[in-house]
């Protein structure tokens, strides 16, 4: 869906299968990525820990901009390399990045876009802009032959230049506004859900004790899997989801043709009260049924489904909230009742806000 609002196409002409490739490719290199720089996603989250231990107990910290620098510096050092630990590019890097997701977001949806010759301006101009980065990051790093950053697994696929921008640029889009979002609304609900972050503490302490997270144990933390997916559940985190049918289908007495792009409305159903109880109600536990994994399996949030952005962001989530909760207590603020912005990725309309305390304090 992202590509075609960019105005890429999967395939480059090469029909179904090559889309098939391509997509297994692009998602062999961000797990590779994962693996050979997961001391990375560890750093700027246990340095973003830091931050947040420094500060007075009754000091307010905005969730939405640290939590999207957390995402920012996690990505683009993982999809583009060493590079990206400069937060002077990851500033420059920023400003193309919210310029282009905030009219993808909202002026390709509702049309506004196309009404406003100055904000067709900006965001074609913030889009060639991160183009000409991402395909000068990948002339660097094909000269470099480096071989551990998400961008380096396609230089050594056969694809075009291109091609590599296109994957880079939706990677780094996607993986972004996921990631922070997730962790945004993750640590906005356990603010107010103290039972749940003891929890949580507990799980992660009896598997880690005091050491820090590793990648091999992170299947283990299931728990903070139930965690998770009820934050994407109750936040409605992608409320709707789009799909080129590939062969001619059907639903009731409608014809579906081939090649028609299918939307679902994911926000619907996530808060259906035939499928779910209390469906407004933030209840991880809910999760331990079978019932309730199998219908969140069903709409594509978990197994072989799941989009690669959404695994990733998981796993950058679960990093964060395995470090956060054996030293801090989250709480909320009194009276602030985010409200939701739902666009690709549903995010609070303005700044949340949350206070922290040290757990052994």
């Amino acid at each position: 869906m992202l590509k075609s609002l960019l105005g890429y196409q999967a395939g480059a002409g090469g029909g179904a299968n090559e889309s098939v490739m391509r997509k297994k490719l692009y998602e062999s290199a961000i797990n590779n990525a994962v693996k050979n720089s997961f001391p990375a996603v560890l750093k700027v989250a246990e340095e973003l820990v830091d931050k947040w231990s420094s500060v007075p107990e009754d000091q307010h910290i905005p969730l939405c901009a640290h939590l999207l620098g957390l995402a920012l510096k996690t990505v683009t050092q993982l999809a583009l390399g060493e590079r990206f630990k400069d937060d002077a590019e990851v500033i420059s890097f920023r400003k193309n990045h919210e310029a282009i997701w905030s009219e993808i977001g909202k002026g390709y949806m509702d049309g506004s876009l196309e009404k406003s010759s100055s904000r067709k301006r900006h965001y074609e101009s913030a889009l060639s802009d991160m183009e000409a980065t991402l395909l000068a990051v990948a002339k660097d790093r094909k000269a470099q032959r480096r071989q551990t950053a998400f961008v380096d697994a396609l230089l050594q696929s056969g694809l075009t230049e291109r091609q590599i921008m296109e994957d880079c640029m939706v990677f780094t889009l996607a993986g972004c506004v996921i990631t922070a979002n997730l962790c945004i609304w993750a640590l906005h609900f356990l603010s107010t859900a103290e039972d749940v972050q003891e929890k949580l503490c507990q799980e992660v302490e009896d598997l880690f004790g005091s050491d820090p997270v590793s990648l091999d144990r992170i299947p283990q933390l299931k728990y903070c899997q139930q965690v998770l997916n009820e934050t994407v559940r109750t936040a409605k985190l992608t409320p709707v989801a789009a799909r080129l049918q590939e062969v001619e289908g059907k639903v009731g007495q409608h014809v579906i043709p081939k090649e028609t792009l299918v939307i679902y409305a994911l926000g619907v159903v996530l808060q259906d009260a035939d499928t779910w109880s209390t469906p407004y109600r933030f209840d991880p536990d809910r999760f331990q049924d079978e019932s309730a994994r199998k219908s969140f399996c069903l709409l594509g949030f978990s197994g072989s489904q799941t989009c690669p952005e959404l695994r990733f962001a998981y796993t950058v989530a679960t990093v964060l909230l395995a470090t956060l909760v054996r030293r801090l207590k989250l709480r909320p603020l009194k009276g602030q009742a985010p409200e939701v912005r739902s666009e690709l990725v549903s995010t609070p309309k303005e700044e949340t806000w949350i206070t922290v305390s040290s757990r052994r304090g």
